[in-house]
């Protein structure tokens, strides 16, 4: 384990193997407001030229993936790319896993957001699909193709997550135990959160991921900030944990790095000799 002590920039290491996969979330890891770091797409571009194998681990859906990370895959530079916390994970040949929401999740999730009286969307490999707008959802539907305005599309497409919006309400949804419905919120910004099956999350995208390609999740080495990614952290190996990662997450990183800006990502793989 590599631990470093920002405040008095101290560290201590014991000797970490080269990971045989590492693992990326995409905002605010790789990418900031959409767009990746240009010295993080050079690491990328150069850790593809070694063994290791690189995969996206995302919240976000399939549907609006930034086309720069879905330009890295296409490139060969991105082995995978697991999305929907999780919940779907495909390569350039096709779907490795997919976990669909039931029909009673579905209506169970649908209720629970009427009766809050939120804005949501469901999440399918091809599109996210709306309960209703408003301005700024109708500019946005009106730039991106695979966001539409259907609140019945649950019914009858294959969806795997939903994701509810509270416009800077906090306390929306907080009074609802989710868990005896077998349901869970995470939450990714103080104004947005997903609502999954309580099982699901990151890790299983990684285990389906590990056992595809026939690594141990050991070998393995993830980059994350937030709050969806604490079942990642505890799975792989090694755990880095970004400079402006949530403090929960913070606690449970086996390295906390600098930001983005402070090429966060550099400095662990430069400190542990992982050739990029």
């Amino acid at each position: 384990m590599f631990i470093v002590d920002k405040a008095n920039n101290a560290s201590m290491t014991t000797k970490t193997p080269t990971p045989k996969i590492i693992f990326f979330d995409i905002d605010d890891t790789l990418s900031r407001n959409g767009i990746i770091a240009e010295h993080n797409q050079a690491t990328l571009e150069e850790l593809a030229k070694t063994d290791i194998k690189l995969v996206i681990s995302t919240g976000r859906s399939k549907a609006i993936l930034p086309p720069d990370i879905l330009a890295l895959l296409d490139a060969n530079v991105l082995d995978a790319i697991i999305c929907m916390n999780g919940q779907y994970s495909f390569n350039k040949d096709g779907m490795i896993s997919h976990y669909p929401l039931s029909d009673e999740q579905n209506n169970k999730i649908v209720q629970l957001c009427q009766k809050s009286e939120l804005i949501y969307k469901f999440d399918s490999a091809t599109h996210i699909a709306w309960s209703n707008e408003n301005e700024r959802l109708r500019e946005y539907n009106a730039i991106t193709p695979n966001s539409i305005l259907d609140p019945d599309y649950y019914k009858s497409n294959p969806v795997y997550q939903c994701s509810v919006f509270f416009n800077n309400q906090e306390d929306k949804m907080q009074d609802v135990n989710f868990a005896q419905d077998d349901l869970k919120l995470v939450h990714w910004h103080h104004a947005g959160a997903d609502i999954l099956p309580i099982g699901s999350s990151k890790a299983q995208g990684i285990k389906d991921m590990c056992q595809h390609y026939a690594i141990d999740a050991s070998d393995c080495m993830a980059f994350g900030d937030g709050m969806n990614d604490l079942e990642m952290f505890d799975l792989v190996g090694f755990a880095v944990a970004m400079g402006d990662a949530q403090p929960a997450l913070i606690e449970r990183a086996d390295f906390v790095t600098g930001t983005i800006e402070e090429h966060g990502i550099q400095a662990v793989l430069n400190h542990l000799h992982i050739d990029q």
